[in-house]
């Protein structure tokens, strides 16, 4: 069965939460990687947006507003490498310096 909101067929859960919803994710959740100036511009439009949508829908702005509460996920920065831990397998024999008792 396919799923069909407002004439288009959502390809992706977000984009179907996008279209059922009418609103947009990116704008409470925010992308990974912004400044925090774009960051409040961004909150800035988020808050206006939410107010409204507390007057016209309060079920889908209790749902923005839990949006405005996640946080991205963060990007490494470019020109650094994460770091790795590497984990060695525990030995079997001896170790050097200890001795054995027959």
């Amino acid at each position: 069965m396919k799923n069909i909101v407002a004439g288009r067929e959502p390809v992706t859960a977000t984009e179907f939460i996008e279209l059922a919803l009418g609103i947009d994710l990116e704008l409470f959740t925010g992308p990974a990687t912004e400044s925090a100036m774009e960051r409040a511009a961004r909150l800035d439009v988020a808050h206006e947006v939410l107010a409204d949508l507390r007057e016209i829908d309060p079920e889908t702005a209790a749902y923005a507003a839990s949006l405005l509460r996640t946080l991205p996920l963060k990007t490494q920065p470019t020109g650094r490498r994460p770091r790795r831990t590497v984990r060695r397998p525990a030995s079997t024999g001896t170790r050097a310096g200890s001795a054995v008792a027959a």
